[in-house]
């Protein structure tokens, strides 16, 4: 069944080849005894050789996040600043791009529809896309409310379609939730928990800030994780 498995694989790197005529040479290869493991390799890479490049827009730019001059800290950093929960929007992007599901899913507030989803239903959201990225803008001022602090952080996330191999671009803002220091409340409801992942709104401008207008929200859907 494994060889049945591994010779569809390859069939379906020599269709995606067979446009300039690679998969002769590929042929040509196992033919004359190449291993069939690395035949796939040289296909597949040439394959994704082929592909439209990712080239995220730019900050500033539309469809990018917004040109801020303070990027996301590096290091040590207080935890439970709002740079602390920007460095937990960076951590759970890099866990969705190494595949690691659920570790994603725990840094999810695990009270909430989607922290408390079960692996499988989890991990399917993210069926759909080969390769998922992301670059994190700069985070809100804390805010306050019932005991707890929140914190809103831009995101542009980008990757590829699996079924195409094409790339999606997407503005997203993430809303991040921790307890405050209040008797009673535990060291993990004090840290910073994702409690929803919505459609990036800009930042409202002041009347008679340089003549602009307040910009609109943008709507997409990409397949995220959408709010609870």
């Amino acid at each position: 069944m494994r060889v049945a498995i591994k010779a569809a694989a390859l069939l379906s790197l020599l269709l995606v080849a067979a446009c300039d005529g690679r998969e002769e040479s590929a042929i040509d290869n196992l033919a004359n005894g190449a291993n069939a493991t690395q035949v796939e390799n040289n296909v597949r890479a040439e394959a994704m050789a082929l592909m439209e490049p990712l080239t995220p827009p730019r900050p500033g730019t539309p469809g990018g996040l917004p040109a801020d001059p303070a990027p996301v800290a590096e290091g040590s950093i207080d935890p439970d600043s709002a740079q602390g929960a920007a460095q937990v929007v960076q951590g759970y992007y890099g866990l969705l791009e190494e595949k690691r599901f659920e570790d994603a899913q725990d840094l999810w507030d695990q009270q909430g529809a989607i922290g408390a989803q079960d692996d499988a239903h989890f991990e399917a959201r993210f069926r759909g896309f080969s390769e998922i990225h992301a670059n994190v803008g700069a985070p809100s001022e804390s805010e306050g409310a019932a005991g707890s602090t929140y914190v809103t952080v831009p995101v542009q996330v980008y990757g590829r379609i699996a079924a195409t191999g094409k790339p999606f671009y997407t503005l997203r803002q993430m809303v991040l939730r921790r307890v405050n220091d209040v008797p009673g409340s535990t060291q993990e409801q004090r840290r910073w928990h994702i409690a929803s992942i919505g459609a990036y709104v800009p930042p409202e401008v002041p009347p008679g800030d340089n003549g602009m207008e307040a910009g609109k929200a943008i709507s997409m859907t990409d397949g995220m994780a959408h709010k609870p």
